[in-house]
């Protein structure tokens, strides 16, 4: 409907700020549509690879993880967008991939399941009016507007994606 327009600084979590500076453009749903291909591609060429380090996640649990909070994420812009009040809790991602047996799947059945969501997510995100895009909540103890929300999205896959091109695939 509308283009979501860059967030600026208080529009999400401080610690997100360097992720979203890799974020190009100001439109979120464009990224996030461009991104998905990327990612998409990159996890499914990059075949089933072993955690990088003692203690660190496998592949399939960094595309779980990307999964879920996605959907964490999502939804937190679903309830600021809809003047949703109430104050958002955080979670704890390890809890999360630790409980999920990512790696008891196939790495194709998690692809499928990233490409469901980031639709879903697109499809939200791309029906939104410019008034709430810039509808803020309370996320994890911090002030959120939903197009930070949707910036911290992106920016947190690349985040990821760097990870994982640098080390797991050394790219």
């Amino acid at each position: 409907m509308s283009s979501s327009g860059r967030p600026a600084a208080g529009e999400f979590a401080s610690y997100a700020q360097s992720d979203i500076d890799y974020v190009t453009g100001d439109d979120a749903v464009a990224a996030l549509e461009a991104q998905g291909r990327d990612t998409a591609a990159l996890f499914a060429n990059a075949g089933d690879v072993p955690a990088y380090a003692e203690g660190k996640w496998t592949l399939k649990e960094v595309l779980g993880h990307l999964i879920d909070d996605e959907r964490i994420f999502a939804y937190r812009a679903l309830c600021v967008a809809r003047a949703d009040v109430r104050p958002l809790p955080g979670f704890d991602e390890n809890d999360y991939v630790a409980a999920a047996g990512f790696e008891a799947r196939s790495m194709q059945s998690l692809l499928d399941e990233y490409r469901i969501v980031r639709q879903a997510t697109i499809a939200f995100f791309d029906a939104l009016s410019d008034e709430q895009w810039l509808r803020r909540g309370i996320v994890n103890g911090y002030e959120a507007s939903v197009r930070g929300l949707a910036f911290h999205i992106a920016g947190h896959e690349l985040h990821h994606l760097r990870t994982v091109r640098e080390r797991y695939l050394r790219e």
